[in-house]
């Protein structure tokens, strides 16, 4: 099935349940579904064809993920450009998927001019919330056309959407994912996270990421999307308690900020059936706290650009153990593999590892991405031996539950030691000043790469920078304990909430000829 059958289903079943929600508008599936044949033959009457590729430049809101099941509906492809991205790397990015057509929201009018004098394959630009240089607004656009039904032909292996990787770690890579891709994702999303009733989902990270994923999987379900702009702490817990939000997904530095909030604990989350994490490791101790807080509602993904947000699942009954060791453990998982997604570990030799054993994870099954476009070398280093290598080191214990390591690109090698940032991240999240923190190797004349640590503190909190060395000496002996920790107001973030390490390297490994 196409990524647009599943919003059928969900429109047939629940035509007249809202679908898409905003501060601004409310529609209905039945409105939304008339919604999307007008403005796929208004896209037809630009020159857009079937395959051709299409972005939306906007934040999140009911009108640009309309305009997203519109270009489906039209048989385009995806381009998810995020405006929180700088716009050089946005425009590199359409100009290198040849973008035909251009969605944007006015607040971006500079940024969609820029565009549309350097992508020189676009057709046409259209604003979404008011005219612009003589055209009408999207509805206005939309309201134009016939709104009976139109079927374009798509096959299920063919590209639906192509995604910027992150960069965190080097250049961005564009992500060929097909329909069959999504439509594997949402089996798996189906299968471990069913809902008696349509869901309440609240969109409040980027669209163009696993949010946007997971709000194109519950569409089936005939949820009600709820979108916000940006992830505002204060307002998120608001609108959990005042929707009725039942699914909503946010990577840990959000949820950080959500238990730094002093009214986190003043409102009511019965409605919550799932607080899906995913995008970046945890701390197992703020874990701990939102399941406190929240419930028995945790609920964490595990996958990649290259393999759409489930590879390994843990569901929220998976996070209540009694034993606190056996608990502890098991938070510090990243799940067991999907039912549709075989997941091993495997030696740099290309061997398939046994229970406890540490080395690679990698993926194969139709959730994996069709490929990196135009990139021939980057799709060889990917799939080696047959297998979608994540970069992603780890081990499988007897119960199938994963466990990440570390990302490879991120060891440090200290004094000829291994050593995994995210073993002493996890001690330094543990600590209750600590906000986020991110725990780097630089060049060192004596150790080759030394530890040291950087930390954002809580509001209104601090500690003196001895104190959290001698906490970590305390619980990881001294060949662990960061050679030095730096306190910094934030750390650097990438638009979906990702610390990026890239940028924080690069401040302590300018000038150096080598980066090892």
């Amino acid at each position: 099935m196409r990524i647009i059958d599943f919003f059928d289903r969900g429109a047939r079943a629940y035509p007249e349940r809202t679908c898409l929600k905003d501060e601004h508008v409310s529609w209905r599936f039945d409105e939304v579904r008339r919604l999307s044949f007008q403005a796929a033959r208004a896209l037809q009457r630009a020159g857009v064809r079937p395959g051709d590729r299409v972005a939306v430049y906007s934040p999140n809101g009911a009108a640009a993920f309309a305009a997203v099941l519109a270009l489906f509906r039209a048989g385009c492809v995806w381009l998810p450009v995020n405006v929180r991205n700088p716009l050089p790397e946005g425009i590199d990015y359409l100009l290198e998927n040849d973008c035909a057509f251009l969605f944007f929201a006015s607040r971006y009018e500079q940024e969609a001019r820029a565009i549309g004098q350097a992508v020189p394959s676009l057709k046409a630009m259209l604003c979404l919330d008011r005219p612009f240089e003589g055209q009408p607004d999207f509805m206005q656009w939309c309201a134009r056309e016939d709104d009976s039904p139109l079927e374009t032909q798509a096959d299920t292996a063919d590209v639906a959407i192509i995604k910027s990787t992150g960069g965190t770690t080097g250049k961005p890579k564009s992500v060929m994912v097909s329909h069959r891709n999504m439509a594997t994702m949402l089996a798996n999303f189906l299968a471990l996270m069913p809902h008696e009733v349509p869901p309440v989902n609240l969109v409040a990270v980027p669209m163009t990421h696993g949010a946007g994923n997971i709000a194109l999987a519950l569409l089936n379900l005939g949820a009600t999307l709820v979108f916000m702009e940006k992830a505002d702490t204060g307002r998120i817990l608001e609108l959990i308690e005042s929707e009725r939000v039942s699914t909503l997904f946010l990577p840990p530095t959000v949820i950080y900020s959500l238990l730094a909030h002093p009214e986190v604990r003043k409102h009511d989350y019965a409605s919550l059936r799932y607080l899906i994490y995913s995008a970046a490791p945890m701390s197992v101790d703020k874990l701990g706290e939102a399941l406190e807080v929240f419930g028995p509602v945790m609920a964490q993904a595990y996958g990649q650009t290259e393999a759409p947000l489930l590879c390994t699942f843990m569901g929220p009954s998976e996070h209540l153990l009694t034993d606190p060791q056996q608990l502890r453990r098991r938070l510090s998982s990243c799940g067991r593999a999907t039912p549709f997604a075989r997941v091993e570990i495997m030696d740099d030799e290309g061997r398939l590892l046994g229970p406890n054993e540490v080395g690679e994870i990698v993926v194969r099954g139709d959730l994996v991405m069709l490929g990196y476009r135009d990139n021939p070398a980057e799709n060889e280093q990917a799939s080696r031996f047959g297998w979608h290598h994540t970069g992603d080191v780890g081990m499988r214990d007897e119960s199938g539950y994963f466990y990440i390591v570390d990302r490879k690109k991120d060891m440090i090698i200290s004094g000829g030691f291994n050593i995994f940032p995210s073993e002493i991240e996890q001690v330094l999240w543990s600590h209750p000043a600590v906000q986020d923190c991110a725990v780097i190797g630089v060049p060192d004349p004596k150790w080759g790469e030394a530890v040291v640590a950087i930390v954002e503190f809580k509001p209104g909190q601090s500690c003196d920078e001895e104190v959290l060395m001698a906490y970590c000496r305390d619980k990881l002996g001294g060949m662990k304990t960061p050679k030095r920790v730096e306190i910094w107001p934030q750390l650097p973030r990438s638009p979906v909430g990702k610390v990026l390490k890239r940028d924080i390297r690069e401040r302590f490994w300018q000038g150096q000829t080598r980066r090892v």
